[in-house]
């Protein structure tokens, strides 16, 4: 069975921000050289070499895409092509490299944005209720959700046995009846987690909902439709 299922994020929007979040993380030398991941190591230059420029083409052709009214068929294959090159080294990073070394602590592939290892035989639970969170706009421009164990607001982030949260969105001057309408999807695996927005999009309404998603994939229920205005 493939494991792009498993971890792997499945659509544009949420890949893209799993990726940027992995590079960040291993853009740190400190972070690199504990892992095992120097850049005069072998893997240190794969990683260069390999992931990096496909990283590259990856985001270049999502930012040439992600523009609805300057979207085109021709971008669509591009992105596809790119995300396509690109998911095969991501995955060969964390199940060749990273998942597998003893340099790499789960904390650190939590904080890269991928799933701690399984070690135990008792399948990840699909969860059967959905977040709860709240929204901070104390930020012009920017929105800052934070999730929690429903009825926990002491606990911060995730249950131990989620993955992450999916948020999907839209910006609307109505109230969408179904989650369906709800057509950008982000995918955070840490509390918060910060959209930011154009000086034009300030003073409209982003409509959203979330649902826990765990380590094979399953996603849990929707979280009821909930509307905020961007600072």
């Amino acid at each position: 069975m493939s494991t792009e299922r498993d971890w792997l994020s499945h659509n544009h929007e949420a890949l893209y921000d799993q990726a940027n979040q992995t590079v960040n993380y291993l853009s740190v030398t400190a972070n690199r050289d504990r892992m095992g991941f120097a850049v005069n190591t072998a893997i240190g230059k794969w990683f260069d070499t390999e992931f990096i420029p496909k990283h590259n083409a990856f985001k270049a052709a999502f930012a040439d895409w992600q523009n609805p009214a300057e979207r085109t068929p021709t971008k669509t294959v591009k992105l596809a092509e790119a995300e396509a090159a690109f998911k095969m080294v991501y995955r060969k990073l964390y199940n060749g490299f990273l998942k597998e070394s003893p340099l790499v602590t789960d904390d650190d592939l939590v904080s890269m944005g991928l799933p701690k290892r399984n070690t135990s035989r008792t399948p990840a639970k699909v969860a059967d209720v959905s977040p709860d969170s709240n929204v901070d706009t104390s930020v012009p421009g920017r929105l800052a959700f934070s999730f929690y164990q429903k009825g926990g607001r002491h606990k911060k982030g995730k249950p131990e046995d989620q993955h992450g949260v999916e948020i999907a969105c839209v910006i609307s001057d109505t109230k969408p009846e179904k989650w369906e309408d709800l057509t950008i999807s982000k995918f955070a695996t840490r509390s918060p987690y910060i959209m930011s927005f154009e000086n034009n999009q300030r003073g409209q309404t982003l409509y959203y909902a979330m649902r826990w998603e765990n380590t094979r994939g399953e996603k849990g229920p929707w979280s009821d439709i909930a509307g905020v205005i961007i600072p």
